[in-house]
């Protein structure tokens, strides 16, 4: 596996760490990481679907839309409802097109499956502290924010599983 492929790829979905922090100064930090991670899943799974003909990776990557899809716009709607600001999805989006655009075709299954796999370990990190948070109701959305979290950690346990099982049928080389 050329290293070079997999740092790309692994910049994208890394979008979810660093790019949380430059918005954090005007809105809560756990909806700002979740909603880039989700972005970059988003955008990294739309690219499996272009670049692999592998049915399974192309499965998953199609689940990994359709529910990044759907717990982004949940999660948008609980910070709106709390007056929290959302980092803006073009932006989020574009920087992490620039990310991935120089990826080359080959080894791409094994590539995306352990970026998978990372990404995943460092959601669940991410959603496990905010579940285990305990709250100040002070704080705008804080409970509500903790019980999205607790709801959504099994699902990310079952991509991360799925992940796994991705990256054993498609090993590095």
């Amino acid at each position: 596996m050329d290293g070079f492929n997999l740092r790309h790829l692994a910049l994208a979905v890394a979008l979810s760490t660093g790019m949380g922090t430059a918005f954090a100064a005007t809105s809560n930090d756990f909806v700002d990481n979740a909603a880039a991670g989700g972005i970059a899943e988003i955008e990294t799974s739309k690219l499996a679907l272009e670049k692999s003909s592998s049915a399974d990776i192309k499965a998953f990557a199609n689940m990994m839309i359709k529910d990044h899809t759907e717990a982004n716009a949940e999660l948008k709607a609980l910070a709106n409802k709390h007056d929290i600001e959302v980092p803006d999805d073009t932006t989020l989006v574009k920087q992490a097109k620039e990310k991935i655009l120089d990826m080359r075709d080959e080894s791409f299954d094994a590539a995306y499956a352990n970026n998978q796999v990372k990404a995943h370990e460092e959601t669940i990190a991410l959603f496990k502290k905010e579940a285990e948070t305990v709250t100040d109701d002070k704080k705008a959305g804080a409970t509500e924010l903790k019980g999205f979290a607790q709801k959504m950690l099994p699902a990310l346990e079952k991509h991360l599983t799925a992940a796994k099982e991705l990256q054993a049928k498609h090993p590095s080389k």
